[in-house]
């Protein structure tokens, strides 16, 4: 069974929406797909699908162990698609227990031999049991966009999850978890974690918690899907994440691939159809195909899918060339058929430049605060 999860830094990054027309696109390549809400707390998957609100749910079966776990899969209109809801009316259930969150887990698992593809749309953010359930796989994709604070909140989320592992593997009484609580207690956590400078100290004072470590970091491989964009140089974000993952983590990402905005997708959520029945051929739909069709054709746990991580940026950047292209072309067909109206033309604009004045505002803020931090720095 192929498990992929799915995360993002913050909210409002299209997470759910590539969830949901990935399991559509890997079910209608013939596949035998579960998707799963773990977005426990703010649970709305089922919108997507077009399902009505969900009778049971995860938060029913983790509040009553009496609950059989097979009841809560439903399945879909999709064939070869089941899905598990999730629950937001149990209060309190984004916050697992530990044995909450390792029975799920089992329950999960257990789906291996009925199940090819298993896909987990996690919740935005970095609290402890997202990050175990990303950490699940080695295969786990994070979804950001263009905006300055979604691309810092990526960086953040794989940061945080390289830590998570490190708490993992570094078991209480080694001298790694000693050292690793001496960074915490020094305020220099996950915020401050530069791992080509801990690593070092940790294979001088604990060699073999090295090596443990080293053996799950190499076999973590995330992938990026840009979403949101507006023109190609919006992909150019990815870049920023790859270097500081590089840079700062030891660690490597591949980009799968981007998808533009699309005003068709309100449409569609309007009509509770995922874009991708709603309307196959639309340009943010063929991207998920695409996206889903490079996955298939990967072997399980193959890292990279291309030939090398630069291939993988370099052939983003074309599509990103390329779906803008086909973009303005059905922009153009729309106008010469009387489709899209000269008023709609310029509704469009106004969206767009509301969206660019609220990431210039966000820049602007962080930059505020980089220059507060700089200041601060120097008084100290």
């Amino acid at each position: 069974m192929r498990l992929i999860p799915i995360a993002s830094g913050k909210g409002g990054v299209g997470k759910s929406l590539v969830a949901a027309n990935l399991a559509v696109a890997f079910a209608r390549a013939g596949k035998d797909v579960v998707l799963a809400d773990l977005d426990l707390g703010a649970s709305n998957l089922h919108l997507v699908l077009g399902h009505q609100s969900p009778k049971v749910g995860i938060g029913t079966f983790l509040n009553d162990p009496r609950t059989d776990f097979s009841k809560v899969i439903v399945e879909t209109d999709v064939q070869g698609l089941r899905f598990i809801p999730g629950d937001t009316e149990i209060p309190g259930i984004a916050n697992l227990k530990a044995s909450q969150r390792n029975t799920l887990i089992k329950r999960l698992l257990g789906l291996k031999g009925k199940t090819d593809i298993l896909i987990l749309d996690l919740g935005a953010g970095t609290h402890q049991s997202i990050l175990d359930f990303f950490l699940l796989s080695g295969e786990g994709i994070v979804v950001t966009s263009p905006a300055v604070t979604a691309v810092l909140n990526a960086y953040v989320f794989l940061k945080n999850t390289v830590f998570r592992m490190m708490y993992t593997v570094f078991t209480k009484g080694t001298n790694a978890y000693a050292y690793l609580e001496q960074i915490r207690r020094e305020g220099s956590g996950p915020q401050k974690l530069y791992i080509p400078k801990v690593l070092p100290e940790i294979l001088k004072i604990d060699p073999f918690s090295y090596e443990a470590f080293m053996n799950r970091l190499n076999n973590l491989h995330p992938r990026l899907i840009t979403n949101m964009l507006d023109n190609p140089k919006d992909a150019e974000v990815a870049m920023k994440i790859r270097r500081s993952c590089e840079e700062y983590l030891d660690l490597r990402i591949e980009h799968l691939g981007v998808l533009y905005r699309d005003t068709m997708q309100d449409t569609s959520l309007a009509s509770r159809l995922p874009i991708t029945i709603y309307k196959p051929r639309s340009i943010l739909a063929q991207a998920i195909y695409r996206i889903a069709d490079k996955i298939l054709k990967s072997p399980e746990n193959q890292f990279p899918f291309n030939k090398d991580i630069d291939e993988s940026f370099l052939e983003a950047g074309a599509e990103a060339e390329l779906d803008f292209e086909s973009k303005m072309e059905y922009v153009e067909d729309l106008l010469h058929s009387g489709a899209l109206s000269q008023g709609d033309l310029v509704e469009t604009i106004k969206s767009q430049q509301f969206e660019l004045s609220k990431i210039k505002k966000e820049n602007n803020f962080l930059k505020l605060k980089l220059s507060k931090a700089i200041a601060q720095g120097f008084k100290a």
